[in-house]
């Protein structure tokens, strides 16, 4: 897995999610440098379990946000939070289990799924949240 860098692409507009979405970047780079320099199962999983938290606070706080904000496509949004929450819990008990080569596998993965997130679905709420006044 490639380092996450924090470019336009990945900006929303609304700086409380944006600083949220670069503490989860940061988080993936963390986990990425554990597994690079051969830490135990015990370390990864403890950032491994950190970053699944820190999603599950981040969502929950970006859907306050929208629900404030009636965001017409909020529902839509909930769904692909509960998806890719649901994918990440199903991932972690490989991770937990797996071999090291499903763990790469898995980091590229979850990578490519927060990116395609915040550069689509995320996206869509900044232009309506700073049409608003949001930013």
């Amino acid at each position: 897995m490639t380092l996450l860098t924090w470019n336009h692409d990945c900006t929303v507009g609304v700086r409380a999610m944006d600083d949220q979405h670069s503490i989860l970047m940061d988080t993936l780079n963390e986990l990425r440098l554990a597994l690079m320099r051969g830490r135990g199962r015990e370390q990864v999983m403890e950032i491994f379990d950190r970053l699944l938290e820190f999603t599950r606070m981040h969502f929950w706080s970006e859907e306050q946000l929208l629900e404030q904000n009636q965001y017409p496509l909020l529902e839509d949004h909930r769904a692909a939070h509960h998806k890719l929450m649901t994918e990440m819990v199903q991932r972690a008990r490989s991770l937990q289990y797996g071999e090291s080569g499903q763990t790469h596998q898995l980091l590229n993965h979850m990578r490519d799924a927060y990116l395609g997130h915040m550069e689509t679905v995320d996206r869509l709420y900044g232009v309506y949240l700073n049409d608003l006044g949001i930013y």
